[in-house]
């Protein structure tokens, strides 16, 4: 079905592109350029918003001083973001090799799937192109009826082109606009930023209420063999290398001088390879790429090992959906069954992975951490992800129990659509109001931010300065964050 999805979907994009094209062709005479796009200005909607704009005044006043509220806000936590950004792409390499993508990439279809981002979803053409829809004529339609609320004409409405892509934007009376109070224009530039927050609220909501809806719990997921920490320097052998107790810098110079890859081949399908190694006589497994991995910060004292237990020796993988035909619903559930079992049980464990279902029949162990209980040898690490936007992609998973897998209860193929959809709305919704917030020439936080410094001090002078030199100063930040970046890939 995936397949048949991006057949679809590059499809659509061809079919769309070619049409964008025509259409450009034939309205050629009505286009204005304006650098890279073209803009095709209208009429549509304007008595609308007219319309909207002098009715609901008090509700829009109301509003717009909500919008006001939340758009410094927002501004003052991508300011902070950005704090964060630098320290990261700087000063934690092996945070930015795990993410892979460059930090000023531009979200366009097929970005997670290219980088292997796993925690987004598909980014499909079709999600892409309804996203761009409902955000920009949300957006313009804010700022136009705000406009007219303050008494701004509104020249005209339409659609810009960049190639496939779209933009719609609402064009104000620019001389008017400036003339009206820097509140009333603060209200206007700050009204298309709050109404992306709101649809990202409702768009949240939807989605809450289709997964509720929709999925079941299917499994328990593990994400890693019961790990162990242990001292570098009491390695003693990497695969048939013999090691003597180096710090992590030279047993990296020893694993990469050597070419030590995985000779250590788990599972009767021979598809988990790992290296052994032993630490103190005791025997453990890894895959040699994360051994390196941890061993490339040159400081670390310690790195954790695969303990040599029935998973890892089986080489299990996929979601635990049965363990001695007793079905398995979610992570918490498999603990409840576990507590039936003891040391040197032989239980049968069925796993599905990849639509497969996989068999495993194994004899439990004794952990040291757990004295009498029969351990399989397997844990779920539930990585709550730090920063504002790490807590940005928690909230937008906090109603699933974590190391749970779930799964349609109906019509998976256009459930898994539907939810993606949703889930992408409501996070680029919330990502477009936060980045329009930043105090740049290019977004209206930016022109927010001037006003307020000019309200502030009194002078147009000093905001248009004080505008300039942030603006500066976060395209500097983004350098360094992107050198950073290269870096550490690199």
């Amino acid at each position: 079905m995936v397949s048949n999805i991006y057949i679809y979907d590059i499809s659509f994009l061809v079919l769309f592109t070619l049409f964008v094209i025509i259409f450009l062709y034939k309205k050629r005479k009505n286009l204005k350029r304006d650098g890279p796009m073209y803009l095709y200005p209208t009429k549509v909607g304007i008595d609308f918003i007219d319309y909207v704009g002098t009715k609901y005044k008090r509700t829009i006043s109301v509003l717009s001083f909500i919008g006001i509220i939340t758009g410094y806000a927002m501004m003052i936590i991508m300011l902070y973001s950005i704090g964060q950004f630098v320290y990261v792409y700087l000063f934690k390499p092996e945070i930015v090799r795990l993410i892979k993508v460059p930090p000023i990439m531009p979200l366009v279809p097929y970005v997670p799937e290219l980088f292997q981002i796993k925690f987004l979803k598909p980014f499909y053409f079709t999600y892409w192109i309804i996203a761009i829809a409902v955000i920009a004529i949300f957006h313009e339609f804010a700022h136009g009826v705000v406009a007219k609320r303050y008494k701004v004409k509104i020249k005209s409405t339409g659609f810009g082109f960049l190639g496939p892509f779209l933009a719609a934007f609402v064009e104000p009376d620019e001389k008017q606009m400036q003339k009206k109070k820097k509140i009333q224009q603060i209200s206007i530039l700050s009204a298309g930023t709050f109404t992306n927050l709101v649809l990202s609220i409702i768009f949240f909501l939807i989605l809450l209420l289709f997964f509720l809806m929709t999925y079941a719990p299917s499994g328990a997921m593990f994400n890693m063999y019961s790990p162990e920490i242990v001292n570098i320097t009491d390695i003693q052998m990497i695969g048939k290398l013999p090691i003597k107790s180096l710090e992590s810098k030279e047993l990296l110079k020893v694993i990469e001088g050597n070419n030590l890859s995985n000779d250590y081949v788990n599972g009767e399908e021979r598809h988990l390879n790992l290296t052994k190694v032993i630490v103190n006589t005791k025997s453990y497994l890894i895959d040699i790429n994360i051994l390196k991995e941890q061993l490339k910060d040159g400081k670390i004292e310690a790195v954790y090992l695969y303990k040599d237990l029935p998973a890892v020796k089986a080489g299990m993988q996929g979601t635990i959906i049965e363990i001695n035909g007793e079905k398995v619903i979610t992570y918490p559930g498999l603990g409840n069954i576990m507590k039936k079992y003891k040391p040197g049980d032989k239980i049968i464990i069925k796993t599905k992975m990849n639509d497969k279902i996989n068999e495993y029949e194994i004899t439990l162990a004794e952990d040291s951490t757990k004295p009498g209980a029969g351990v399989i040898g397997i844990v779920y690490l539930d990585s709550k992800r730090s920063g504002v936007l790490g807590k940005i992609f928690n909230f937008f998973n906090f109603y699933q129990k974590p190391g749970t897998e779930y799964e349609p209860k109906f019509n998976e193929d256009l459930i898994i659509f539907l939810y993606n959809l949703f889930w992408w709305l409501a996070l680029i919704n919330l990502s477009v109001a936060l980045v329009n917030m930043l105090p740049m020439a290019m977004f209206d936080g930016g022109r927010m931010f001037m006003l307020t410094v000019w309200g502030i001090t009194g002078s147009k002078r000093v905001g248009e300065l004080a505008f300039k030199f942030i603006t500066y100063f976060i395209l500097g930040a983004l350098v360094v964050v992107m050198f950073g970046w290269a870096i550490a890939i690199f």
